[in-house]
């Protein structure tokens, strides 16, 4: 099932979600030019540089100090991607769920709770999965969006591509159905993860539960207030 938009209509122009779909095109061309100028290499610099350090993280937090150089990782990692087929999902699921819950909470607070997910989805994959870096790309602080958007619209119908065997169609699909089945599915790789280091490809699902745990919290509390 791949969810392609929300069925809503109207609301207002969500500014904030476009400005950072940008950022993160504009940082994946840099990665290309960089990739283009000085090859593999050149990348890895600038991935290990501006990604998320987990062990870094851990290893200050274990010795109590504040490991002041690996936090800007946790803000500038969510920009980076690892390739097309990273970006183009990650943007999906952003414009998709993003638009509608900037219209809702407004525009400073939906980037505050953007904010906010990529900081549990670096605690959470530092919490369960250290070793593992260094880690790139927004799907952290997106999960933190999906989280949110169940709390608040359980209900909201999502135009999906859904498979059936060698067929699919279109249906509107409630958004528990959609967002449940995404967290089940990334619950399900963690627990292979944990039991298996090797079998998730390397994808930091930790920040992603981390990330959606955060947004579901963000999202009570909305509903509570």
């Amino acid at each position: 099932m791949i969810p392609l938009r929300d069925a809503r209509t109207g609301g207002r122009t969500p500014l904030v979600t476009a400005a950072l779909i940008a950022a993160c095109l504009a940082v994946f061309a840099w990665e290309l030019a960089v990739l283009a100028a000085n090859g593999d290499a050149g990348l890895e610099r600038l991935v290990v540089t501006w990604g998320l350090d987990p062990a870094a993280l851990a290893s200050g937090f274990s010795r109590g100090a504040l490991p002041v150089s690996a936090l800007p990782g946790v803000l500038t990692s969510t920009f980076l991607h690892a390739g097309w087929l990273h970006l183009g999902g990650n943007m999906l699921y952003l414009w998709i769920f993003g638009s509608r819950l900037e219209d809702r909470l407004g525009r400073g607070r939906f980037l505050l709770l953007y904010v906010l997910g990529a900081v549990t989805a670096a605690v959470g994959q530092t919490l369960a999965d250290p070793a593992v870096g260094p880690v790139i790309g927004a799907s952290g602080a997106i999960s933190a969006v999906l989280g949110a958007y169940l709390v608040l619209f359980p209900r909201a119908r999502i135009q999906s591509l859904v498979f059936l065997g060698f067929f699919y169609q279109m249906l509107a699909v409630p958004a528990v159905i959609v967002l449940g089945l995404w967290f089940v599915l990334q619950l399900i790789a963690g627990l292979a993860l944990l039991a298996d280091p090797s079998v998730t490809g390397g994808v930091a699902v930790f920040a992603h539960i981390g990330g959606f745990v955060g947004g579901i919290l963000a999202g009570l509390y909305i509903r509570l207030r």
